[in-house]
């Protein structure tokens, strides 16, 4: 008998254009075998070209709709994005303690591709304080890694290693450090956990639709972690199947800016 397919829930911001967020989480999930639910923490007006409005819903709306889920659907993993403010990322904090998913993917969206804030300054303080202790991976890039430590960007991969063991210090078991803004001819990312370090290399793929490889990444790893022995199967196969993506977004026509990623390239 084959195991259940997964549900996977997703907890971030709409992006208008499709290409990250709630939309990349949603065409993630399904790529890769899993049906995604989703919880919606902020209306974004997006395109390629950037962000021009946020809406953000009442922390207590976010609460209705995580309690609607949990109470009626089994879910296997989680993946959080884009959180706005504190009062939502204290709504969700609640609604993990009281559900307690099995997996937590934690993505520390803080800035878009088109360098518009999507988390409020007081709400990094919560999500490192109250969020990140109920995750069971953070995935940042170099940028998100320092705002959380508060200290500069790490400029190679000795130093990703030393803020990864620093941001487990603080209450995560494992960190995912993404290495796509250090000046490499690769993308290395360096996993994290307890029992060591595990380096995920990737090339640079040298594209010029990168918009929503974050999202597309957490999403993918929450996706497989049901379907995977160990997290580290997990982000190996996850970052295979972005650099997939990454290579095949020519084949898309959207926008005039930073385009998608072709999360469905292996059967379009």
């Amino acid at each position: 008998m084959s195991p259940p397919v997964p549900n996977v829930l997703t907890i971030a911001g709409s992006d208008s254009g499709g290409g990250a967020g709630i939309q990349a989480d949603l065409k993630t999930f399904s790529a890769l075998g899993a049906y995604g639910a989703s919880v919606i923490t902020a209306l974004t007006a997006q395109n390629t070209r950037g962000v021009t409005a946020i809406h953000t819903p009442d922390a207590g709306f976010v609460t209705a709709q995580l309690d609607a889920v949990f109470d009626d659907i089994r879910i296997d993993a989680v993946k959080i994005g884009m959180l706005a403010n504190a009062s939502i990322v204290r709504a969700v904090a609640d609604a993990l303690r009281r559900h307690r998913p099995a997996h937590v993917v934690l993505d520390t969206v803080m800035i878009s591709k088109s360098n518009h804030a999507l988390l409020a300054a007081d709400a990094v303080a919560a999500v490192r304080d109250e969020l990140l202790p109920l995750a069971g991976l953070l995935t940042p890039n170099l940028p998100e890694a320092a705002a959380l430590l508060g200290m500069p960007p790490a400029a190679d991969e000795s130093a990703m290693i030393t803020q990864g063991e620093a941001l487990r210090a603080l209450g995560v078991p494992a960190v995912l450090m993404k290495g796509g803004h250090l000046a490499s001819a690769d993308s290395p990312d360096w996993l994290i956990e307890a029992g060591g370090t595990l380096r995920v290399g990737g090339p640079r793929v040298p594209v010029k639709n990168t918009h929503g490889t974050g999202c597309t990444l957490s999403s993918a790893i929450a996706a497989l972690i049901p379907q995977r022995p160990d997290l580290a199967s997990a982000v190996v196969d996850a970052k295979r199947y972005l650099t997939g993506a990454l290579e095949q977004s020519a084949r898309l026509d959207v926008g005039g800016g930073v385009g998608p990623v072709h999360h469905f390239y292996r059967w379009w």
